[in-house]
């Protein structure tokens, strides 16, 4: 791994160059000189408004984005909560990081979009197309559908590529998935990769069951917990470390670190990541409830509390308080038991902690026709092991279930513990 160091007049701005062939997993970045050099008040500085650290890595370059609605640059004070209309192009406080660069006479090439599409307005697993930004002009490439990984063709008229997305921190949350294909193509055509990190929302632990390779698949990788507490940065490393990559590929990233930011900063999304993560909560939530998706079991889809309730036709009216309907809407054209009366679960006041098979346990426990609940492989997907359907069918505690993880979640935590950037 090569550190490069970077000097303007103003601050001293730290960087992580992981290069092909010369990263070692033993080594860590480090943000303690910017910590060290900042005042404990300093805000938080999201990546893509460094731009002092990356324009000068673009300069007279053929460049291609990975990018969503999230990748935007602040003009003023982060926004304390989301922004339900996903992004607004008439926004005072940020604009799109493409619009940006192009003001800024920087040679955008095209845009690459993960799952949800470029401006984020497309429903969870829908296959998003190519297509045309109406905004820039631009051509835009789907990496959500038959197309995940970026093409040798693709990439042929690319110099450099950026990845800035917003991620939740949760395995099958697809754009870490998307993550490792742009790695793995990068590093097939040689092309570097500038990583402009984001805080973790869920990044303040690690939870969950750890996906058995056997179970690979696009909701799930790599062989980590449900909740991996990494940023995109991190994670990158991380891929690159483990030598995740195909044929143990390591992909030359340079990562742009946040500013004053630790794993236990509390972090309100500015814009909502997906149609379906609207609010704070349900991205609290969303580890847990998530695991709903591999499931009968509506998770709001479909309402305007999306991952804040549960609910089907089949569980318990007599103990279950909670009834609604779900009706096509914005991210749920096809939500489950559309048009249905279900019966369940109001958890938008809930204090959440952290990941938990409450839920899930007790709505298992709640359904008058169990046959209907596990219906697919889906919730293996999610899970990413056979043993926690088992678990819950054959009448195992959270706490029981729970100490099946500990062995795997501390060595999970030991390999993380390299890849590390922030404390």
């Amino acid at each position: 791994m090569r550190f490069n160091l970077f000097k303007n007049t103003v601050l001293l701005l730290v960087f992580t160059i992981c290069s092909c062939g010369s990263q070692t997993k033993t080594e860590m970045v480090s943000n303690t000189t910017i910590s060290q050099q900042e005042p404990e008040n300093k805000k938080l500085v999201i990546a893509a408004n460094r731009t002092d650290a990356y324009l000068p890595l673009l300069q007279g370059k053929r460049v291609g984005i990975v990018a969503n609605q999230t990748s935007v640059i602040f003009k003023n004070e982060i926004a304390t909560s989301l922004d339900v209309n996903s992004l607004d192009p008439h926004n005072d406080n940020y604009s799109h990081l493409v619009d940006s660069l192009i003001s800024l006479k920087i040679n955008v090439v095209k845009v690459f979009a993960p799952e949800h599409g470029f401006r984020g307005k497309a429903d969870a697993g829908e296959l998003v197309s190519d297509g045309v930004d109406v905004r820039t002009g631009l051509p835009i490439i789907s990496l959500h559908g038959k197309n995940k990984k970026p093409t040798q063709e693709q990439l042929a008229d690319l110099d450099i590529l950026i990845f800035d997305i917003q991620d939740v921190g949760v395995r099958f949350y697809t754009y870490i998935s998307t993550l490792h294909y742009v790695m793995e193509a990068c590093a097939e055509e040689t092309i570097p990769l500038i990583i402009l990190d984001r805080p973790n929302p869920n990044g303040h632990y690690v939870d969950g069951p750890t996906l058995e390779i056997e179970h690979q698949s696009f909701l799930g990788m790599h062989p980590i917990p449900l909740v991996h507490g990494m940023t995109i940065g991190e994670y990158a490393k991380m891929i690159n470390g483990e030598k995740w990559l195909k044929n143990g590929l390591q992909c030359d990233i340079t990562i742009i670190p946040i500013k004053n930011y630790a794993h236990q900063t509390p972090y309100s999304l500015p814009i909502r990541p997906s149609p379906n993560l609207p609010n704070d909560q349900a991205i609290k939530l969303y580890p847990s409830l998530g695991l709903f998706e591999g499931t009968n079991i509506n998770a709001g889809r479909g309402t305007e509390f999306q991952f804040q309730r549960y609910g089907a036709p089949f569980l318990n009216p007599e103990t279950m308080n909670l009834t609604y309907t779900p009706e096509p809407n914005f991210g749920a054209k096809y939500p489950k038991h559309k048009g249905k009366l279900c019966y369940g679960e109001d958890l938008r006041s809930e204090k959440i902690h952290g990941m938990t098979l409450e839920w899930i346990i007790k709505a298992y426990e709640n359904a008058t026709d169990k046959s209907l609940f596990f219906i697919t492989d889906g919730f293996t997907k999610h899970a990413g092991t056979k043993n926690l359907q088992k678990q819950i069918e054959e009448g195992y505690t959270y706490k029981k279930i729970k100490a099946t993880w500990l062995k795997d979640l501390e060595a999970f935590k030991k390999t993380r513990s390299q890849y590390l950037i922030y404390d």
